[in-house]
Parts: structure tokens; sequence; C-alpha cells
């Protein structure tokens, strides 16, 4: 599969009014692609889009204010973005939401939101928007999973598997899709500096002294820039990368489920008692849908 081309393509990207989906909508734009950018912070989002256009002003950029939590605004926006632009070369499912708390922490309906925006909306989105990037050649889909796509560590169940779910749809999308020449990425962020913290829901069964102290332990893990994180997976989408991983906060934790698979968590658990991880707050971002991405 040759290389993919930015300039001349047109780029969708979701949860791009802050963090990884902003930092990827200014790449994007300097790498010479037309942008279709979703949020549901209005304000937020507006200003990414006057930002490029003023750095970009021959770039074309639409914006479409959506919460992916609600199933038929997702599908009224996708059938807005099959009509105004019928050649999408490469879709970014990067919005995502967080939720801290044990399974039992944490009321059904909370669960399932999580599961909506993070997998569903992800699922939609690219089941609306495939006969698009089937009709466009050299197309490509990238879809942001999770640090916690890789692992699941207790106080992360709505999280995780939303997250393992979007891996899981990825590889399948990459063995089917690979005959239709459309190259597909699964991405694992591991400590991103965004709004991630000031964003991430607290199960309703989580006392706020608990989710304080996970919160300061977190917070310390966020070191990599989002414009890195960009430049990471727009490295990874030109050369038809099946999977990246961002950070060695994503590296080392993949690295140890795969040698301890059954008992990675008591070294995580070991490891946030030293300031290293934190299991009661998501591991890759909050998103336009709780608040914004990443």
């Amino acid at each position: 599969m040759r290389r993919f081309e930015f300039t001349g393509a047109t780029a969708v990207v979701t949860g791009a009014a802050s963090g990884i989906g902003a930092a990827l909508a200014h790449a994007l734009a300097h790498r010479g692609s037309d942008l279709v950018l979703l949020d549901r912070d209005t304000e937020r989002l507006d200003a990414v889009a006057a930002a490029i256009r003023a750095e970009h002003p021959d770039r074309r950029v639409h914006t479409h204010v959506v919460d992916l939590a609600d199933a038929s605004a997702t599908a009224a926006v996708a059938e807005e973005i099959r009509h105004g632009h019928p050649r999408v070369r490469l879709l970014v499912n990067n919005a995502g939401v967080g939720l801290g708390g044990r399974f039992d922490q944490v009321t059904f309906d909370e669960f399932s939101w999580v599961i909506d925006v993070n997998f569903r909306a992800v699922a939609q989105l690219t089941h609306a928007l495939l006969p698009t990037l089937k009709a466009e050649p050299g197309a490509h889909l990238v879809n942001i999973s999770s640090l916690f796509g890789l692992i699941a560590p207790a106080g992360q169940t709505a999280y995780a598997a939303s997250k393992f779910a979007v891996r899981g749809l990825t590889e399948a999308l990459r063995h089917e899709l690979v005959d239709d020449g459309i190259g597909v990425t699964s991405v694992h962020p591991g400590g991103i500096r965004t709004r991630i913290t000031e964003n991430a829901r607290i199960g309703s069964g989580v006392s706020h002294e608990e989710y304080a102290v996970g919160r300061a332990q977190f917070e310390k893990l966020l070191t990599i820039a989002p414009q890195r994180a960009a430049e990471v997976i727009l490295r990874g989408v030109e050369r038809r990368r099946g999977r990246v991983l961002i950070g060695w906060s994503a590296k080392v934790p993949d690295l140890l489920a795969r040698v301890l698979p059954a008992s990675y968590n008591r070294l995580l658990v070991n490891g946030l008692n030293r300031g290293v991880a934190r299991p009661a707050v998501p591991a890759q971002r909050s998103a336009d849908t709780a608040r914004d991405a990443v």
C-alpha cells in the first residue's frame, strides 16, 4: 500500500476543539488537507477553526457541533458530511470521554454513556462514512483507542471496555479493508498533556477525596504535548502503520500485558503507589463530548 497523501485530501476529525484533536487539525492543515471538524464545544471549536483559517487561508475548514452521545445527532452529522464532502480521504475518530470508578461505583447509565461516546459513535461514524472512504483512492481510517485499550486496570471498567472495543473493531477493519486499499490505524496514547483531568466524570459512588488523590497522581503522568502526539499519529498514517503507541507510558504497560497478561495489575498498583500510575482517572483523555477530547 502506497504512502498516504495529505495534500488535496479532506480529513474528518472528531473531538477537534482541543488536545490531540486540535493538534491533528493544525498538523493536517499544515500538510495540505482540507478539514471537517467535529466537537461538542462550540466556542473552542470555532477558535480552532479560526486559527487554522488565519494560518492557512487556502484551506477549507468546515465545523459541525455535535454531541456524539446522541445517536440521532451522530447519524445526522454523518449524513451531512456524506453529502457535503463526497471525497473524504481520512477519518480520525478521536473524541472520547472518561469516567473514573470501579464497576460497582458507577451507574449503568454512566457506564452506557462511556460506551456510547467511545465506541458506538466510532462504529456509527465509520459505518456511515465507509462508502465515502471506499470511493476515495488511498483513503485511511484512524481510531484513537488508549493505553487502556492495551491494559485494563481496576477503576477503569467502562473506559477500558470501550477502548478495547475500539481496538477490536479497528483490528478487524484493518483485515477487512486491505483489499479495498484503505489503511487502518489503531492509536494508543499514553500520558498526553490535555484537559483530561478537568473533564473526566466521576462515578456516582466514588468519593471526591478518592478521586482528588487519583487526579493529583495521574496529572504527573501527563508529560507529552498534544502536538507531539499528533505528529507521531500522522507519521503512522503516512506510513500506513497498523498500530501506533505514543510514549513509554503506553509502550511499557503494553509490554507488561504481553509478558504478564493475568497479573500485570499488581505491578501497576505498585507503580501507582510510587506515583507512576493511578487507575481512578482515565489514561488518555476526556473529550469533546464530556466536554472535549484529546
